[in-house]
């Protein structure tokens, strides 16, 4: 058994702006340490994938702040899509490259932008969940105990009767609940939050793919065929514009019958707001997380990030504040969801130098 790992690392971040742009978003970013976020998502792999064997893929404009930020990764294993198309095609895509090399490779399949703390843990999960994958040829997945009610995850239902030592039955996957549903699956005990990480060997995703999504399916084996094609570019271009944009979720996970889950131990978080930021940052008596040059007077309870210039804040709680170069956001923390929709409205106005 070889094991491969696929870093997805195409994503915009838009619940980041004014910090996440299209050119440098989130997993580019350093938050928490010195390191960016898909340098922690390599450098957490070390001890368990070799990295020859770890690819990354993303997109045209992302390419080159890829190749910068991770050196140690072999350039050829820095797989660029036209388009994004979603989960699906992304995995499929990497897949075939994969294949190519060991048609029952082991594939971890691991976002590059999520906090995972206790590394010794995560690779202990990563092992159980691989060996599974190898002799069973199911699609594993990984669950992480829920510690709050919380509406900004999806959350997944298992059969609590172990398939083996660390493996169940997955019943459902449950989208991103209302508040008073996701009390409910606290309380229930066998609901976890959808970490988006997977573990499968290669030709078992690619027969589910074959079987879910045939459309994707054909266009993966016609990629296949013109591998060493001087056109495959052009041909990557023309299947891609023709593919339905659709997740792994939705198009493989929720159908299959073959889904399995284990529990991950660790820390975990996606990161996907800036309320999370906040929630994962020190912060002083105030209960402030602040970086940067900032004066706060009367101000409890915020995330405020002003590096390049002087901020002042006077008598208001419970705020995110990000001061960047170009760009001012501030919110309430319990509306940093909302972030999302300043990135739509730039685009709708064609505010591209904010973009």
């Amino acid at each position: 058994m070889k094991l491969y790992a696929l870093i997805m690392a195409g994503g915009v971040g838009t619940r980041f702006w004014p910090r996440s742009k299209e050119k440098t978003p989130k997993q580019f970013l350093k938050i928490f340490n010195s390191k960016t976020m898909i340098q922690n998502t390599i450098e957490r792999l070390e001890g368990l994938i070799e990295n020859e064997n770890i690819f990354v893929i993303t997109n045209r404009i992302q390419k080159d702040e890829i190749v910068k930020q991770l050196s140690n990764i072999p350039a050829e294993n820095i797989l660029i899509e036209p388009f994004g198309k979603n989960t699906a095609a992304c995995i499929g895509l990497a897949s075939i490259f994969i294949e190519k090399l060991d048609p029952e490779a082991v594939t971890l399949v691991l976002p590059a932008d999520h906090i995972i703390k206790e590394k010794e843990e995560f690779h202990n999960t990563l092992n159980v969940a691989a060996e599974f994958a190898y002799k069973s040829k199911g699609l594993v997945t990984i669950g992480v105990q829920p510690t709050r009610p919380e509406t900004g995850y999806g959350y997944i239902q298992i059969d609590e009767r172990e398939v083996e030592e660390g493996i169940y039955n997955v019943y459902t996957f449950a989208e991103k609940p209302n508040y008073a549903t996701a009390v409910r699956f606290l309380e229930s005990g066998d609901f976890f939050w959808n970490s988006g990480m997977f573990i499968w060997r290669v030709d078992s995703i690619l027969n589910e793919i074959k079987e879910y999504l045939p459309e994707l399916s054909e266009g993966l084996q016609k990629l296949k065929e013109s591998f060493s094609s001087d056109d495959f570019e052009e041909i990557l271009d023309n299947i891609y514009r023709k593919l339905r944009s659709i997740s792994i979720d939705y198009g493989i996970m929720e159908k299959s019958k073959k889904v399995f889950l284990t529990k991950g131990k660790f820390t975990w978080s996606d990161v996907g707001s800036w309320e999370e930021v906040y929630q994962l940052s020190q912060k002083d008596e105030q209960g402030n997380a602040i970086n940067g040059n900032i004066y706060a007077d009367m101000t409890m309870d915020s995330y405020v990030y002003s590096p390049d210039k002087f901020t002042a804040l006077i008598g208001v709680d419970n705020l995110v504040v990000i001061n960047t170069k170009d760009s001012l956001l501030i919110c309430r923390r319990d509306r940093s969801q909302d972030v999302k929709k300043i990135v739509e409205h730039l685009k709708v106005n064609k505010l591209d130098e904010y973009l």
